[in-house]
């Protein structure tokens, strides 16, 4: 059980709890019985809800978690002898343990050098021209972290640029975006403008990071990508028998916008977090904060004393050391200012 001291932490998003949205929406899912394997009417209202987001038909699957959402991904886009371009720091590289590579019998990844975490033009089409021969991987796909592991956020220009170089090179443009409510939330745009009008082809969709228990949903925009997606899906475990317990919480979350509001939330607390940590002796905040992500340098003492406190948060997520700190869904003005209080007492110490 948690400290009644510390009920919420920075440590990361996957850290929080079902919104209350979610739950209802669940305990409503399970008092009866209903189809398996997709055949419900949540299911069915999950699907209808996510074309109407994006204002476009689109196929859409759910599975239960994000390395499937992007391992399926890179399987349906990538033959074996295939590669995708990403930035360095995506969860692709980084975090996925090979799993892209498992799904993708032999898929590589090549991870791409850019400022703020981002992948630029004119780096991906070095990478897709610089090796063609039959000796090297076949670059097959470009994907994009939206918000990237950095807490910076894609544009739509930014996105549509990538989108042109991806076309003129042939390749498939997915999205990872496990926080693409938060990217959105804080570009304040249509979310068509970060996905098919600037060229993406599938986005992986989060949204246990935003306040479900599990479940993500891949969106294909190109139907083609998805013509057989249904099989991948069934032979790589990620159909789940009980489908309406990953549709309910999309639903609850998307019909009158509860999705959104939760990532405003986190990222207007990550904001708060980031203008007070600024003040604070000793302390440097890295990039820019667009999300819901913070990144900042501590001396050693600082971090020692926050963690006998009893504040959590990781310090081997991103480049430099940097200790990264989350808002989340339910992260609250009164945690950003205890965390603050401390920060401040213990680097005035």
């Amino acid at each position: 059980m948690p400290s009644p001291e510390r009920p919420r932490q920075f440590a990361s998003d996957n850290w929080a709890g079902i919104c209350p949205e979610v739950a209802a929406a669940l305990a409503e899912a399970s008092a009866g019985h209903a189809p398996g394997y997709g055949a419900d009417a949540w299911t069915a209202e999950a699907v209808r809800l996510i074309r109407e987001v994006f204002e476009t038909e689109c196929d859409v699957f759910f599975v239960f978690n994000g390395t499937a959402a992007n391992s399926l991904a890179v399987a349906a886009m990538c033959g074996p002898y295939e590669s995708v371009l990403c930035h360095e720091h995506a969860h692709l590289v980084t975090d996925e343990c090979g799993a892209p590579g498992f799904f993708a019998h032999g898929t590589t990844l090549k991870g791409l050098a850019g400022p703020l975490g981002k992948v630029l033009p004119a780096a991906v089409t070095d990478a897709a021209l610089r090796r063609r021969d039959v000796h090297h991987p076949k670059v097959a796909a470009l994907s994009l972290t939206q918000s990237t592991e950095l807490g910076t956020v894609y544009t739509p220009d930014e996105i549509a640029a990538l989108g042109v170089v991806a076309r003129e090179q042939d390749l498939w443009l997915h999205m990872d975006g496990a926080r693409f409510a938060n990217a959105l939330a804080s570009l304040g745009v249509a979310p068509r403008q970060l996905t098919w009008q600037a060229g993406v082809d599938v986005l992986s969709f989060g949204g246990t990071k935003n306040g479900m228990p599990f479940g993500e949903a891949l969106v294909f925009f190109d139907s083609e990508l998805a013509r057989d997606f249904a099989f991948r899906r069934k032979q790589g475990g990620q159909l789940a028998s009980k489908t309406r317990f990953l549709a309910a919480p999309w639903v609850a979350l998307l019909r009158d916008g509860a999705w959104l509001r939760h990532a405003a939330s986190a990222n207007a607390r990550a904001a708060e977090l980031e203008r007070g940590l600024r003040a604070v002796p000793g302390v440097e905040v890295l990039y820019v904060r667009e999300a819901n992500a913070v990144f900042a340098t501590m001396p050693p003492a600082l971090l020692a004393g926050l963690r006998a406190r009893g504040w959590q948060f990781y310090t081997d997520v991103g480049p430099d050391g940097a200790a990264r700190l989350m808002g989340s869904w339910d992260t609250t003005e009164e945690d950003v200012a205890a965390f603050l209080h401390d920060a401040t007492s213990l680097a005035r110490a």
